[in-house]
């Protein structure tokens, strides 16, 4: 897992921000099955966003809480209820992202 410092942070801020959300939270809230998802996208795209929808009974605190501690997945950023989320691919062709943060 890379430690992001600001610099770093910003600059995948700035990669997402076109992005539309990849995954949504609703009213099943957060399952293992829905984190070993998360897991295999950031293997494949490395950076994605997660929108917490209306039906939802997670708080924004609680599912950034859950991501960080039960996967290598770092939150980059929340606004509102969306998350972006960035990990480093475990497959060396996937690693477009995670090759350009360690250059900043």
């Amino acid at each position: 897992m890379i430690a992001l410092r600001g610099k770093q942070k910003r600059w995948l801020r700035a990669q997402a921000h076109t992005m539309k959300p990849l995954f949504s939270v609703g009213k099943q809230g957060l399952t293992p099955e829905w984190l070993e998802q998360l897991s295999a996208a950031i293997n494949k795209r490395e950076l994605f966003k997660v929108n917490i929808l209306n039906n939802s009974d997670v708080a924004v605190n609680e599912l950034k809480t859950m991501i960080e501690e039960e996967t290598g997945i770092q939150v980059v950023q929340t606004i509102g209820h969306t998350l972006v989320l960035f990990g480093e691919s475990s497959e060396a062709e996937n690693r477009h992202y995670s090759a350009a943060v360690q250059k900043i």
